[in-house]
């Protein structure tokens, strides 16, 4: 059977370098749309005006949207691509800028990616309908490893470790010291190998208590050494250090039309700040958004309803309304209006606004009774006893006892407990997971099997009995912390009480819309990390993600020539 004919590779052509690309490649859509930008506008950074001239900051740019979209993201393979892709080489015009220079011009010029992303979406915004908005987080891995992530209860286990280590090569040269006779002694326990032990010990026990110090002075809860912004994070696939972006997703086009990069481990209270950019873009509009039960707060719901957006939140089954809360302030307001202030007015004044006939079942004013602090700054107790060491004494008779200070409880076997989380109501709940896997007395604080406790504190709560742990002997000591000893009182204020009702309908529709672009920009990484540090730099790089995304997504909805057509008028 007889091969494909292959050509001669010595024979002479004569092409045009517009021959290599296709028609309908993605190349000639980046190259319009890059060329159809003011890089001046964004304040691109080149290389000095003196010796070698710089590389045009344009070429550059569809380098990096390009190898977005083709999933090749580092400088090195970036630089690779610009000797051997033909697509690439006919977009930057065939010079070929090495690694360095690739990954120095991304750095500097990493704040107007996101200016990039938003320009491209402005260009599509006439050809398409945007429909609601689907927001959803998803954790995608930092360049930081997890063993140098440190917590505050990991810094505690690290240091109770290295202490009890430290005293053992101590004993020990001690006893040598003390032996007459150290030819007994075991060839890999020489006085060497002791003392180099215990000066590695004891470098790593003052590195850590200086973390913790450090902590404890800034109110950190957690500190990553390679990547100071990312936080350890519970995703899928265990606990990773990561960055938790927020991307809103149209209903319509499943384009990605905003996001914002964020640390929090949880998406509780980032439903508005996502929107925020979307509302300015939009005024006048009235605009709905669904998100998962995950978004819960209550507050940021209200401030959504306040800036003119219905947030769908789901609810558990068998729920069917929430009930919000805001502060009365009578006004009056224009109830047709779609203004964001006018519709603020209506809502503190106990008004329904027109566009939310729909989703609002009842609006009422109330008079309730509320803790309202006294004076700024007054509302944190100080310690009822006046060092760590009076705590724990009293801890050891059978307390919980919280240091407001420091943010932190002593356990009755003397172990820390350390912030968890903060309620819903206010409470801050205390553990330590390690601590109480270890304790040999664990089976007096709780009942069960690979348990640990957990505890709740009020702010204005100093000390809670353990129970089961033996009966504390004498009388109780101090104050316990009621409210009016913490400089609160108590006042009767007028609030307005809304009954929202989401639609289930648009509840429904969440999952199809956010989980195909989440997918595909993880694809597009590579099941890698971010390359850069720094959740300013992180952002940056996001933006580029989201951009590969929308391209690749707007050419297969819209098709090329209508592309190109939106890109010779931007």
């Amino acid at each position: 059977m007889p091969y494909v004919p292959t050509f001669d590779r010595s024979q002479m052509m004569v092409c045009s370098w517009d021959s290599f690309v296709a028609e309908d490649s993605i190349a000639r859509l980046i190259d319009a749309f890059v060329n159809s930008l003011n890089v001046e506008e964004y304040g691109v950074k080149t290389a000095a005006k003196e010796g070698r001239p710089a590389y045009d900051p344009k070429g550059l740019f569809k380098l990096y949207i390009y190898g977005n979209c083709k999933s090749v993201r580092s400088s090195r393979k970036l630089a690779e691509q610009c000797k051997i892709n033909m697509e690439v080489k006919w977009m930057i015009g065939g010079v070929e800028p090495d690694f360095r220079a690739i990954a120095d011009f991304r750095k500097d010029n990493i704040d107007c990616l996101k200016k990039i992303f938003h320009e491209f979406n402005r260009c599509l915004s006439g050809a398409v309908e945007w429909g609601f908005t689907s927001i959803d987080g998803s954790k995608f891995a930092a360049n930081n490893s997890r063993n140098a992530n440190f917590t505050k209860n990991k810094l505690d286990d690290r240091i109770t470790w290295l202490n009890a280590h430290t005293d053992e090569y101590l004993r020990i040269l001690k006893d040598m010291d003390e032996k007459e006779d150290l030819e007994e002694m075991p060839d890999q326990l020489t006085r060497e190998v002791i003392e180099e032990k215990l000066a590695e010990a004891q470098e790593r026990l003052a590195r850590y208590e200086a973390y913790q110090q450090m902590m404890e002075e800034s109110g950190a809860t957690q500190m990553s050494l390679t990547d100071a912004d990312a936080r350890l994070m519970k995703s899928k696939n265990g606990f990773d250090v990561a960055y938790n972006p927020q991307t809103a997703v149209d209903s319509e086009t499943h384009l990605i039309r905003d996001y914002q990069m964020t640390n929090q481990v949880t998406d509780h209270g980032q439903l508005m700040p996502t929107m925020e950019a979307i509302r300015e873009k939009t005024p006048g509009e009235i605009l709905e958004v669904v998100v998962d039960k995950g978004y819960e707060k209550k507050e940021d719901m209200a401030e959504c309803l306040e800036n003119g957006i219905i947030p769908h939140v789901i609810m558990d089954d068998g729920q069917d309304v929430y009930e919000l809360e805001m502060p009365y302030k009578d006004a009056e307001a224009d109830t047709a209006s779609t203004d964001a202030e006018e519709l603020k007015k209506c809502l503190h004044a106990g008004k329904i606004p027109d566009a939310y006939q729909d989703v609002i079942d009842k609006i009422s004013v109330e008079e309730v009774r509320r803790k309202i602090e006294t004076e700024p700054g007054t509302g944190t107790l100080k310690g009822i006893y006046g060092t760590p060491e009076q705590m724990k004494s009293r801890a050891e008779e059978g307390f919980f006892v919280r240091d407001s200070e420091r943010n932190l409880v002593y356990c009755p076997q003397g172990e820390i407990l350390r912030q968890k989380s903060i309620k819903k109501n206010g409470n801050i709940r205390y553990s330590n997971k390690n601590a109480c896997k270890h304790c040999p007395n664990r089976n007096r604080c709780y009942k069960g099997k690979n348990q640990w406790k957990e505890i709740d504190f009020t702010k204005d709560c100093l000390e809670k009995p353990c129970r089961g742990w033996k009966e504390a002997s004498g009388s109780e000591v101090g104050p316990k912390g009621k409210p009016g000893k913490a400089g609160y009182h108590y006042q009767k204020i007028k609030v307005v009480k809304i009954k929202f009702r989401p639609s289930r309908e648009k509840m429904a529709q969440r999952m199809c819309l956010s989980e195909h672009p989440f997918g595909t920009i993880k694809r597009a990484m590579g099941s890698t990390f971010f390359l850069l540090r720094g959740m300013r730099k992180v952002d940056g790089e996001f933006a580029l993600l989201c951009l590969g995304y929308n391209i690749t997504r707007a050419k297969n909805l819209l098709g090329f020539n209508k592309m190109m057509e939106l890109m010779v008028e931007a």
